[in-house]
């Protein structure tokens, strides 16, 4: 979320309940981690963000999404489409059955990187085949046993139907009730044979 508020400028603003909405364990002890290691800047203290509101917004700042000394940036969506991008994210992971279920914010994680990684009918992968385990552990970085409860999560959840973990891939399809909040993979051309 803090990436997709700052993706173009490397600013952004924020209110406590961006972040307490979260479902995080300790969110200010993060928050205190992302600045001590210089992720994220802050005009203030974490409790400060933590407990600003609406009306007076924390500015915000991740240096590593500035842009460079060329203009460019790190994302190559519009400046239009950062606002979509973070409302749809942070209704994939506010989903109502989610919070419900106290979710981890790994699982909230898997269920976000899962609705991109989708065909055009929700099952997951690219031609509804699976998504590779290598490839889901640079998007979710949870081991075997951890991936495990995250999709059992999501199945009690009724975000993941059908879901099954082999040595390489995860399988399964999107519900029906979360489909529509899906952004599916572009749709590949069948491969030319031979003429």
């Amino acid at each position: 979320m803090l990436t997709l508020r700052t993706a173009h400028t490397g600013t952004g603003n924020l209110v406590g309940q961006d972040l307490t909405g979260l479902g995080l364990t300790d969110p200010q002890h993060l928050v205190e981690k992302l600045t001590d290691c210089g992720w994220l800047c802050l005009p203030g203290t974490a409790n400060d963000l933590l407990t600003s509101r609406p009306e007076n917004a924390t500015p915000i700042t991740v240096p590593s999404l500035a842009p460079r000394a060329d203009g460019t940036g790190p994302f190559t969506f519009g400046k239009k489409m950062r606002p979509k991008l973070s409302g749809w994210a942070q209704k994939v992971i506010s989903d109502k059955k989610l919070r419900k279920a106290k979710a981890t914010p790994a699982t909230r994680l898997l269920a976000l990187t899962l609705a991109t990684q989708t065909d055009a009918s929700g099952r997951l992968g690219p031609g509804g085949h699976g998504i590779g385990l290598k490839a889901l552990a640079a998007l979710v970085p949870a081991g075997a046993g951890e991936l495990e409860y995250l999709v059992d999560q999501l199945t009690a959840a009724d975000w993941l139907t059908d879901a099954a973990i082999t040595e390489t891939h995860l399988t399964g399809q999107l519900t029906e009730r979360v489909l529509p909040l899906a952004s599916p993979l572009p749709a590949t051309p069948p491969a030319a044979g031979p003429r």
